[in-house]
Parts: C-alpha cells; sequence; structure tokens
C-alpha cells in the first residue's frame, strides 16, 4: 500500500497562513484562495490549509471557541535546514524552542509557532533512523 500525507490546518486566514508556510518552507502555492491552499514544495502537495468556516461541502470545520492545535505538532523534514534558518531569520516568525540538536533523533531542529498558534518543527535529514 502507497499512502501519502496531506495533513490539513484549518487556520483563521488562509492567504495569511499560506504566505508563513511559504516563507518557512521555501514552497510556493498550489491552489490559492481565501477559503482553500495547498502548499507545495518539490512538486508535492506537503499541506493543504483550511478556513475555519468550512465550505458547503464540509461545513465548519472547527468550533471558534477552542483553542487550534492543543497536541498537534505538525512536523517537516527538510533538506536544506540551513536555508530554512535564514528564511526564518529574515522574517517575524515565532520561535518555540530555538534551533539545537536532538541527540534523540540524530538531527537538528526548530519548534515554530504558525499564525494560529499551531507547532511546526523544522528538522534536518535524520541520521538516526530506528526502522
Amino acid at each position: 500500500m502507497n499512502v501519502r500525507p496531506r495533513p490539513l490546518l484549518v487556520v483563521a486566514d488562509v492567504p495569511t497562513s499560506s504566505r508563513w508556510y511559504q516563507r518557512v518552507l521555501g514552497a510556493e502555492s498550489g491552489h490559492g484562495g481565501v477559503a482553500y491552499e495547498q502548499i507545495v514544495a518539490g512538486g508535492r502537495v506537503v499541506l493543504q490549509l483550511h478556513s475555519r468556516a468550512g465550505d458547503r461541502n464540509h461545513g465548519p470545520l472547527a468550533d471558534p471557541s477552542v483553542p487550534v492545535g492543543n497536541g498537534v505538532v505538525v512536523w517537516f523534514e527538510v533538506t536544506d535546514l540551513n536555508a530554512a534558518l535564514t528564511r526564518i531569520e529574515d522574517s517575524t516568525v515565532e520561535v518555540d524552542h530555538p534551533f539545537r540538536f536532538n541527540p534523540d533523533a540524530g538531527h537538528h531542529e526548530i519548534w515554530l509557532r504558525d499564525p494560529d498558534g499551531y507547532r511546526v518543527v523544522l528538522a534536518g535529514e535524520d541520521h538516526a533512523h530506528t526502522g
């Protein structure tokens, strides 16, 4: 079986979140719009963004009275972490945990907060694959 993850985050402002993820990931828009977006990197959709209000097919996708992201960490392995760090330094991205080496995973990583408060991790390529 072949599985391709396509996580979807429900966000307050799709265009704002789209610009944030494009900048942080060095990615591009694959759809564009105020209600729905696809973030594309390396020719593949790596993230979907959808407005909280939902749409005619799904209805509302989030309860606005409940904080988003509790227990959710959106994790990206990137091949050029140094380029990502430069993009982060050149913007107003909120850093949750600074750049560091994670000895358990065998890679460097930085933990961020996106505009909605979701935790986002950018990690270098994993050199300690456990199978």
